[in-house]
């Protein structure tokens, strides 16, 4: 029995904590690792969910076709899980798969790779994520906008400035949006600027 057989059924073992080792080692073959961390998107234990996205990270560029593939899935925790490990390998093509996940009809994955764009510092991302200012979900609208401090484009000034007109009453989403709004544009108060002699 090779080393790779003892992980996987290490994988199917009923202690999680034997689960999650498997899925930290499974990163030395990471050609049958792929379909086999995917797969353990759905795992009962969200710690081992989130190594595999862990470990599909550090597998790196081979494993994002699979996982564009699987952002396919009708199962919402898989499609969460496939976000994150995406956004920690964060090249162009992961990009523009977040940006297209922005319009899911769910509203879980659309805050999920809001805030994935937004910790990637996707520039392309600013107009589609701006458009879920307006998002019917709380969630999802705190989310782009944090995205969008996190990116830090100035044209997302205004529509924060307006969302935040919108949430009458909502004091929550205000501090975000204030929060967001310092990030873009820090203006330094009451600095005065040292005379060059």
């Amino acid at each position: 029995m090779t080393e790779l057989d003892t992980l996987k059924e290490n994988m199917i073992s009923e202690d999680h904590e034997v689960r999650l080792e498997a899925c930290k080692e499974l990163v030395d073959y990471p050609i049958d690792a792929i379909d086999i961390l995917i797969n353990t998107f759905t795992d009962k234990n969200p710690l081992v969910r989130f190594q595999a996205a862990k470990s599909l990270a550090s597998i790196g560029q081979d494993s994002i076709k699979p996982l564009i593939s699987a952002l396919k899935s009708d199962n919402i925790l898989v499609q969460k899980y496939v976000i994150l490990a995406l956004k920690d390998i964060g090249d162009d093509t992961v990009a523009k798969e977040l940006i297209n996940a922005l319009g899911s009809e769910d509203f879980a994955i659309r805050k999920f790779a809001a805030k994935a764009l937004g910790e990637m510092e996707v520039k392309s991302a600013v107009d589609p994520i701006i458009e879920l200012l307006t998002d019917d979900d709380w969630g999802v609208r705190t989310s782009a906008t944090k995205a969008l401090g996190d990116i830090k484009d100035k044209k997302a000034i205004d529509p924060i400035k307006k969302a935040r007109r919108a949430a009458t009453g909502d004091k929550d989403f205000k501090k975000v949006a204030n929060k967001a709004l310092k990030k873009i544009d820090p203006k330094p108060k009451k600095k005065k600027a040292k005379s060059k002699k």
